[in-house]
């Protein structure tokens, strides 16, 4: 099964990375105004409108790819959560320390939650 996490894994930051390269390639909405003030920007590597529609496709394609590992993920994570609480890892519990437990507090000591004066030093008794 670890091989088909890390296989998961790999494929899962490939495809971000080739999202990101995606979305960067592509041309924004408001590209085609810049061109009409003389940017000059209109031309891109697809041209002006010629393959919007492929971009558009391939990063939804992607995009689905990469929500469906990042579920599987999210599976794989909860299973080794599983395994890790059958495998005897005990549960953190608090128990409360009785005043016989608690160690003897040295001379000038001051336990914590002592009551504190208004001056800011806690109240000696």
């Amino acid at each position: 099964m670890d091989w088909l996490e890390t296989l998961v894994v790999v494929v899962h930051v490939v495809i971000a990375v080739a999202l990101v390269g995606l979305v960067l390639i592509q041309q924004g909405k408001g590209a085609d105004a810049g061109a009409a003030f003389g940017g000059g920007a209109s031309q891109t590597v697809f041209g002006s409108q010629g393959s919007g529609s492929f971009l558009t496709r391939t990063t939804t394609f992607l995009a689905i790819v990469f929500f469906v590992t990042s579920f599987s993920l999210a599976i794989f994570a909860k299973q080794r959560a599983d395994v890790a609480g059958d495998a005897g890892i005990p549960a953190v519990e608090e128990v409360p320390a009785s005043a016989e437990q608690a160690p003897a507090l040295e001379e000038g000591a001051v336990e914590l939650g002592a009551p504190v004066a208004d001056d800011g030093l806690p109240e000696l008794e």
